[in-house]
């Protein structure tokens, strides 16, 4: 059979770059460097026929799980490029685990992923006043905390001369409240995934530790938040998520919680298409 079709050209085109260096840091104790990558979904830079402009396009930057222990930037890519092709461009960037280094130090990594996505907004089509942020579990800290913290102490890093702010976050089941994470023994404390993070033992620290929980950052002047969070989380139990919306609406910010019902941890339902609809309507939202 022959056909002939005429096709109406209506989206870009829709590229995937991987393992982009966008922060060089040190490793192996000092003694050796390595760069730090993330994975880009951009639109090819080029008018759509007939329009004779160029658009910029609203940045998602993903921030993957694994109790700062473990992470994939490209884990989801799948999903991430789903939500590219409702107008996005999706970042995913990796950063130093607790192995590596602690506290601030993932934050200021985040942060510099998106300095460098400003500083290369022109070769990726991106709006540089409109980059949202999303994280699921230790990358819902990471999230919230990238939203949440202004203060020099976390913009340590590359392009200082560009902003390390968002404009938007969604934040999947987050550790948000240290004091509401599951209880552990005292051997087990010492080892727990917040005191590895945080270099010290969690519970022995508590009155420190409140100081690096996001519900403690929280101010009226928050970007806009859509909080998920599973009724049925047996790491990071559904009240941390509910205290961080609980502090953000207390304090008058745009704040939304979604409660998946019978959802656990890094539950297959968060990875249904209904999840991601809602979150690419809330970006579309507050980005666009």
């Amino acid at each position: 059979m022959r056909k002939k079709i005429t096709v109406k050209v209506t989206e870009p085109q829709y590229i995937t770059v991987t393992g982009i260096a966008f922060f060089q840091v040190d490793a192996w104790f000092g003694h050796t460097r390595k760069d730090l990558k993330m994975d880009i979904i951009y639109p090819e830079r080029k008018s759509l026929p007939g329009t004779g402009n160029k658009t910029a396009y609203p940045c998602i930057l993903w921030i993957c799980g694994g109790a700062w222990l473990s992470m994939d930037r490209s884990a989801h890519l799948v999903y991430l490029a789903s939500l590219a092709r409702k107008g996005f461009v999706v970042a995913s960037a990796e950063y130093r685990t607790s192995n590596e280094v602690k506290y601030p130090v993932p934050i200021q990594d985040i942060k510099s992923a998106v300095r460098y996505l400003r500083a290369h907004a022109e070769c990726y089509n991106i709006d540089e006043q409109k980059i949202g942020v999303m994280g699921e579990s230790a990358g819902g800290y990471l999230a919230a905390m990238t939203a949440l913290c202004d203060s020099p102490e976390f913009d340590a890093g590359d392009f200082s001369g560009y902003s390390g702010a968002v404009q938007a976050a969604c934040c999947w089941y987050p550790p948000a409240d240290f004091s509401l994470m599951k209880a552990y023994s005292a051997e087990e404390n010492a080892v727990s995934p917040e005191s590895l993070f945080l270099g010290k033992n969690a519970a022995a620290g508590v009155e420190e530790t409140p100081a690096v929980c996001p519900v403690n950052f929280v101010t009226a002047d928050a970007p806009p938040f859509l909080i998920l969070h599973g009724d049925r989380d047996s790491v990071v139990p559904f009240p941390c998520g509910e205290a961080l919306y609980d502090r953000l609406k207390k304090a008058g910010a745009d704040v939304s919680l979604l409660e998946i019902e019978d959802a656990d941890h890094a539950d297959i339902r968060f990875f249904q298409e209904e999840v991601w609809d809602i979150i690419a309507c809330f970006f579309k939202e507050k980005l666009c």
